[in-house]
């Protein structure tokens, strides 16, 4: 090694912010095994390079004693003064012992350790920028897909897509450009793992993010999101702005931001309903697209009893109760659900009850219904 090598890793620093002094410190230590291994030597031994000039030098450690009993650990007192009158009983002494041809072992010893280090720096640069993306989209290419999971090209590191976590209607081929959500960044032994999902609720949040530049600048707000992926999905909307219309902006004009939504998650349905505080009017809209005749509120228990119409009984419960299911995730209200008739018959209208009827008939949204497809 020379001042070359030095100048090199000074460079290093600069272009990938690995301290040369570690480097150094790293490549010193290396060298104490390979000249352990190589020259079968003592323990005790120091290796030392240059800081200017790249030179490598190897010292014996030696302890100055009066009675020599191990030469490769021990020096004579005797000894210790032909070198230094300084010594005494004690002091460690040290002998360069730099083999003539430590130079060739060295540089390799050197390559080995900076490329394992620039290995290191790289993976911790990816690592400290992925992790500060989690909760985040990102877009990327297909690379393979096997029976568990989908490999993704993200441009600097390959993301992991579970098969538990991709759309039941997606199905990727290589080559395929996708976005997808940041669950979770781990490190490995092999580098970062980047963990992604194609159904979690945030993918959905940031899409709209993406498409609805209101939402990006703040003045319009997603306050709560449910969904079932690949099916249908509720988003709830707030402006900050009297003037803005949350949905209006969400939806775009000639529907063409939702649209854009929509054709990324593969036709999933999105329902953009207005958010409020007053929890009756909250629990109404997420209904969406029934309409409701009445809410009453029941704090304890957190239920939400609700009439419709009606023609619009089985609308506002879905297909398998799937609008409901969503409405109560939307608004984290247990959502019970009758029709004029049936809230006629038992007296529901203007009496809000502090337990729920135990009437079961078909339109009624009991707590079974829910629970996950």
């Amino acid at each position: 090694m020379n001042a070359d090598f030095i100048e090199a890793l000074a460079q290093l620093e600069r272009e990938k912010g690995i301290d040369k002094d570690t480097l150094l410190e790293a490549i010193e230590a290396a060298l104490i095994s390979g000249y352990k291994r190589n020259f079968n030597s003592a323990p005790n031994v120091r290796v030392e390079i240059g800081r200017d000039t790249g030179v490598v030098r190897v010292f014996a450690r030696k302890e100055v004693v009066e009675e020599l009993s191990d030469p490769r650990l021990e020096i004579s007192l005797d000894a210790a003064l032909d070198i230094s009158p300084t010594y005494q009983v004690g002091d460690i002494v040290e002998i360069e012992v730099t083999p003539r041809d430590f130079g060739r072992i060295a540089a390799q010893t050197a390559k080995q350790v900076v490329t394992q280090r620039i290995r290191e720096a790289e993976r911790s640069i990816i690592y400290n920028k992925y992790v500060d993306r989690e909760e985040e989209i990102v877009s990327g290419v297909v690379q393979r897909v096997d029976a568990r999971v989908a490999y993704v090209d993200l441009g600097e590191t390959e993301a992991v897509l579970p098969v538990n976590e991709m759309m039941p209607t997606d199905s990727f081929r290589t080559g395929d450009r996708i976005k997808a959500f940041i669950t979770r960044v781990e490190r490995t032994t092999k580098g970062p793992q980047v963990m992604l999902s194609r159904t979690h609720p945030g993918l959905l949040k940031r899409l709209f993010e993406l498409e609805v530049p209101e939402i990006y600048d703040g003045v319009v707000e997603i306050k709560a999101v449910s969904r079932e992926a690949g099916y249908r999905s509720k988003i709830a909307v707030h402006s900050r702005n009297p003037e803005v219309d949350p949905i209006g902006a969400c939806v775009g004009a000639r529907g063409m931001r939702v649209q854009a939504v929509v054709n990324e998650l593969h036709g999933e349905k999105v329902d953009i309903v207005k958010w409020s505080e007053d929890a009756a009017e909250f629990v109404a809209n997420a209904l969406s697209p029934a309409k409701v005749v009445d809410v009453q509120i029941i704090e304890e228990g957190k239920i939400a009893r609700t009439i419709v119409p009606d023609y619009q009984l089985s609308l506002a419960i879905g297909k398998e109760g799937q609008n409901a299911r969503l409405a109560a995730k939307l608004t984290g209200w247990k959502i019970d659900i009758k029709s004029e008739t049936q809230a006629a018959e038992i007296g529901m209208f203007g009496r809000i009850s502090d337990e729920p009827e135990e009437d079961d008939e078909v339109g009624t949204l009991s707590s079974d219904w829910l629970r996950e497809p």
